[in-house]
C-alpha cells in the first residue's frame, strides 16, 4: 500500500533507538524528510538519513529547540511522533516508595515533553493539516501494579491525545495514540530496564524473564512485538490512508487487552 508520504516532513522524538528508530525507518522509506531527537543520537539514527538533533526534551528549551531544527532544515513539520518515554526510569518500587521527584520525572518525560513539542510545532501542523501520533503505552489501559507513575503518565498522555484531537479537528490536525504492548526494545533487553529488574527480582535469568513475558501478560501471539511492526501502525496512522482516523487509541498488543 503507497501511504501518500513521500515529500512530507516528520518530527519523531525518542529516535535513537527502538520504536523511535524503527519509525525513523519507515518513514524515510516512505519517502518522508524526518528530524529525528534524541538525548545521545546513535550511528544508527544518522545512517538513517534523518537530521539527528541532540536535545532534552525533559527541559523546557529543549522542545522549541527541536522545533527550530526542523524549521531551519525543512521548513518546519508536517507530522510529529511523540515517541519520547521513561522506559529507562521505569521501577518496580510500590506506591509507598514512589517519592515526588519519581512522580515528577515520570510526567516529565512521558506527558510533559509531549505536551511541550505539541505546542511548539503547532503552528506548522496547522499549516497544511498536519498528524500527530503519541506513543503510550498498555500500562495506560492496565495501570495496576509497577511501574505505577509510569503507567499513569502514559494514562495521562492517552486523555490528552483525545482531547486534543476534538479540540484541533476543525484546524485539519489529526492526534492519534498507540499504545503498544511488551516489545523487542531496551525496555525489555537492556541491562537497566524493566526486564532486567524483573530478573533480579524474582532471580531467574533475564532471557527467561523476556521469553515468559508474551504468557505473564496475556499476548495471544505468544511472542513480544516487534518495533517495525509498532513503527508500521504509526505511518499509516500519520497518512492520508487514515484521514477519518483521530482521538482513538490503536493497540498493538498481541492481544493482551481484551473487551
Amino acid at each position: 500500500m503507497q501511504l501518500e508520504l513521500s515529500g512530507k516532513t516528520a518530527i519523531v522524538t525518542g529516535a535513537s533507538r527502538g520504536i523511535g528508530l524503527a519509525t525513523v525507518r519507515a518513514l524515510r522509506a516512505e519517502g518522508v524528510q524526518v528530524v529525528g531527537a534524541a538525548r545521545k543520537p546513535t550511528p544508527e539514527l544518522e545512517e538513517t538519513g534523518a537530521i539527528a538533533v541532540p536535545v532534552d526534551l525533559g527541559t523546557r528549551a529543549g522542545a522549541q529547540f527541536l522545533i527550530d531544527e526542523a524549521v531551519r532544515a525543512f521548513g518546519g513539520a508536517d507530522l510529529l511522533v511523540n515517541n519520547l518515554g521513561g522506559g529507562d526510569l521505569l521501577t518496580l518500587a510500590g506506591f509507598a516508595d514512589l517519592d515526588d521527584d519519581a512522580w515528577a520525572d515520570a510526567f516529565e518525560i512521558n506527558l510533559f515533553a509531549t505536551v511541550r513539542v505539541t505546542r511548539a510545532a503547532l503552528p506548522w501542523l496547522v499549516r497544511d493539516g498536519g498528524a500527530v501520533v503519541n506513543v503510550s503505552s498498555i500500562g495506560a489501559w492496565r495501570p495496576e501494579g509497577p511501574p505505577l507513575a509510569y503507567n499513569v503518565a502514559k494514562a495521562a498522555l492517552k486523555a490528552f491525545g483525545r482531547g486534543l484531537a476534538t479540540e484541533l479537528g476543525p484546524s485539519g490536525v489529526r492526534v492519534v495514540t498507540v499504545s503498544p504492548g511488551p516489545t523487542r526494545t531496551s525496555m525489555w533487553e537492556g541491562d537497566s530496564g524493566l526486564g532486567a529488574q524483573l530478573a533480579a527480582a524474582v532471580g531467574a535469568p533475564q532471557e527467561a524473564i523476556v521469553a515468559g513475558a508474551p504468557e505473564q501478560v496475556g499476548m495471544v501471539t505468544g511472542r513480544l512485538a516487534e518495533p517495525a511492526e509498532v513503527a508500521d501502525l504509526i505511518s499509516y496512522l500519520l497518512s492520508p490512508r487514515a484521514a477519518s482516523i483521530t482521538g482513538s487509541d490503536h493497540l498493538i498488543d498481541g492481544g493482551a487487552i481484551r473487551g
